[in-house]
């Protein structure tokens, strides 16, 4: 009987000890680590870049600001309507995720035009319908270029006016995903078939932190 039970309990921990860890994302941007007093003590808190609050015009003609992200996971990304390169390949990639988690309410997907001249909402609408978006999961926004060009910075994603490329605006073609805490959890070639695929793995392994 005791023999039983070493055995039994040997199992046991051989069971719990070949459990998989859930897989974590990395969290993208340099850290700061500064000290903090807790209870008389001073410890190390390590903080990480945020997307800042923002405000810009939607595509209903409607305020948004990051509140609307709050408690959510959301895939950010930066391009305009009439964009003769990369645009059209990577918005047709990024309506793979909306299409996948369409509804669900635990992700967004966000859109800002570096066309600050010619992207009028009724403008980002009527892109939107076209390319199939027909709720507000999605949002297409618009705002000053000092705002939009500013906030891509901290989204890590390179954007340019440039009258010299084609289409008049210059940027990378990044899907960018967010946590609930406003970081950046993973960067994506939004015209890479495979790095698209990899986006939507890893939304599902960003969904599983916040269950």
């Amino acid at each position: 009987m005791i023999r039983t039970f070493f055995c039994t309990a040997a199992c046991a921990l051989t069971f719990v000890a070949c459990q998989p860890t859930a897989k974590k994302l990395p969290i993208i941007g340099e850290r700061e680590v500064v000290q903090k007093e807790i209870e008389g003590k001073m410890v190390a808190d390590t903080i990480y870049p945020t997307i800042p609050k923002f405000e810009f015009l939607n595509q209903d003609s409607v305020m948004l600001s990051d509140k609307f992200f709050d408690n959510k996971i959301y895939v950010a990304n930066f391009f305009f309507t009439h964009c003769p390169s990369i645009c059209p390949t990577m918005q047709r990639n990024l309506l793979k995720a909306y299409e996948k988690y369409k509804n669900d309410n635990r992700i967004a997907f966000l859109s800002h035009s570096i066309d600050f001249k010619y992207d009028q909402p009724h403008v980002l609408k009527s892109y939107a319908s076209k390319l199939g978006v027909d709720n507000e999961q999605w949002q297409f926004v618009t705002g000053t270029k000092a705002a939009i060009y500013g906030l891509s910075d901290k989204y890590l994603v390179y954007t340019k006016e440039d009258a010299s490329v084609p289409g008049g605006y210059d940027h990378s073609g990044y899907l960018v995903l967010i946590d609930h805490d406003k970081r950046i959890r993973g960067a994506y070639d939004g015209t890479n078939s495979e790095e698209v695929e990899k986006l939507l793995a890893d939304i599902d392994i960003l969904l599983q932190e916040y269950k």
